[in-house]
């Protein structure tokens, strides 16, 4: 049986939604969602929670999942994470050079009726 498999499991062994079970761990219901759907894998602290939680060792809770798997989900995560830190720093740099034409544009502005004044 895999992971998601085993915490479906006992999940629904204690009765529990999503939702609760990600109450008595401190996180959200689209986290043990994803965790159900080997979307992604809990940190470590999160597993030691799952398997006090259920009554596991760890070995027990965690005896089937492939590793290659979490790793390449891992990595997967960073090349996210990477892409997103990638979009955040080109918005910046695009705000600071719109930044900078609003300002050249306002003392172009101020330059020539400043120049119209004086000429007139």
């Amino acid at each position: 049986m895999n992971f998601n498999e085993k915490l479906i499991e006992l999940r629904k062994s204690k009765g529990l939604s999503q939702d609760e079970l990600g109450q008595r761990l401190g996180v959200s219901r689209q986290t043990i969602s994803k965790w159900e759907l080997a979307q992604s894998y809990p940190d470590f602290q999160r597993l030691v929670l799952l398997s006090d939680y259920f009554g596991l060792s760890l070995d027990a809770l965690v005896k089937d999942i492939d590793v290659q798997d979490v790793r390449d989900q891992n990595l997967k995560d960073k090349q996210i994470t990477a892409i997103y830190d990638d979009v955040q720093n080109a918005k910046t740099a695009i705000n600071t050079v719109l930044n900078v034409f609003a300002v050249i544009g306002v003392v172009g502005i101020l330059f020539f009726l400043a120049l119209g004044i004086l000429l007139s």
